[in-house]
């Protein structure tokens, strides 16, 4: 089919060239009529974060290789047909690149779909259309609201001002936002909630005023982000000298006459630069963050004898065990709630389901909500990430 679309670069003012934050694609067979109305269903949900299809979010239609950059979150729709051509799939399925194979009648999965992608949960067009379908390859990437996690770090004395007018250049984003002056109820455990957000969060914005590091608090942030594996926006002030510590942290550096002298409020280009440089920075980390726990799943299950077969919708980890039991892996970045064990449970065609998630840094109380969630509910398991292949080696006890 002629159909095409390359990713494509965008000019930021000063002649600056930026790649796209985050990489779409459509492979196998597409009808014209189908490929426009998906099209502007991703464009209808992609405005509202002020992102653009071809533009910050590139598009590719039918390439005959699908090769995303390593630091772009990246995910691929596959539209199957009879004898269609499988592209590169299967490098991409190594590589931990979800795929959504479509069908367009559930009845004719082995009529249009390549053999290595059967293992995957299809979706059928025919009954999910193209905002559903659009939503399902949105989610690969993260681009839905509620995905779109972020936690500023700042001393109060030096930098509120701006962290507040963060707060809600960021929120009119669609970017949930974690302030400690905003989300922290009265009568709450202060640092147990604070560190719980933090694990729930993609990105750590620190305010690097002149004294940052001296807070035993925003030091804490920033050490326990990092060890979380949580991406770092340096947004530097003009009299902040950068600490070697923040040598691997993206940066946004703050000129002097871009702050009100009044009211301590930044430029509205500074903001539209730090802004950008999130979104990046978001991205990047969000397409590490899951080729990671891939990659310890892989790990888990090839030291027990298994094998990955794929990621599908909503990221889920397609794994065969020995004895050929096949068991669908949903990773959780940050928390995991009772809607991700609800959400693993409908979407997984009555097969076996674990949700692996990170304990580490997780409210007391709310691990032990998990613990009760587990015990009562039994169609769907509980894996602490650092237990999976312990768990997987007696799946069925």
């Amino acid at each position: 089919m002629g159909l095409g679309a390359s990713i494509v670069s965008r000019e930021l003012s000063g002649g600056r060239i930026l790649s796209s934050f985050y990489e779409l694609a459509v492979l196998g067979e597409i009808d014209e009529t189908v490929l426009g109305d998906l099209e502007k269903a991703l464009r209808d949900m992609l405005h509202p974060f002020g992102l653009e299809l071809g533009k910050e979010v590139a598009w590719s239609v039918c390439p005959k290789q699908f090769i995303p950059e390593q630091t772009n979150s990246a995910a691929a729709i596959f539209f199957g047909a009879p004898d269609v051509s499988p592209a590169n799939v299967s490098d991409l399925l190594h590589k931990g690149i979800p795929i959504l194979p479509v069908v367009s009648d559930i009845k004719k999965v082995h009529e249009e779909i390549p053999d290595v992608l059967r293992p995957i949960n299809c979706l059928d067009y025919s009954v999910h259309g193209p905002e559903r379908t659009a939503t399902a390859l949105l989610e690969c990437v993260g681009l839905l609201p509620r995905q779109r996690r972020v936690f500023v770090s700042y001393r109060r004395d030096e930098a509120k001002q701006v962290a507040l007018q963060l707060f809600d250049a960021l929120s009119a984003r669609l970017f949930d936002v974690f302030l400690d002056t905003h989300d922290i109820a009265l009568g709450e455990d202060f640092q147990a909630m604070l560190w719980h957000r933090l694990c729930d969060s993609d990105v750590l914005i620190m305010l690097d005023t002149p004294t940052y590091f001296e807070s035993r608090w925003t030091n804490a942030e920033f050490g326990r982000a990092l060890s979380k594996g949580i991406a770092v926006l340096r947004v530097g002030w003009p009299d902040a000298t950068p600490s070697p510590r923040t040598a691997t942290a993206s940066r946004v550096e703050l000129l002097a006459n871009e702050f009100d002298e009044n009211t301590g409020f930044l430029s509205q280009q500074a903001i539209e630069r730090i802004c950008v440089q999130l979104e990046t920075v978001r991205s990047q980390s969000h397409a590490i963050r899951n080729l990671n726990l891939v990659s310890n799943i892989r790990n888990a299950v090839t030291q027990i004898q298994g094998e990955v077969l794929g990621v599908g919708a909503h990221n889920a980890i397609f794994i065969r065990l020995p004895g050929e039991k096949e068991v669908i892996v949903y990773p959780t970045v940050g928390v995991p709630t009772s809607v991700t064990l609800h959400d693993a449970s409908i979407n997984s065609s009555k097969k076996s389901v674990a949700v692996v998630y990170d304990p580490v840094g997780l409210h007391s109380r709310w691990l032990g909500h998990l613990e009760w969630l587990g015990s009562e509910i039994h169609s769907v398991r509980w894996v602490k990430s650092f237990e999976a292949a312990w768990r997987f080696a007696d799946w069925e006890a």
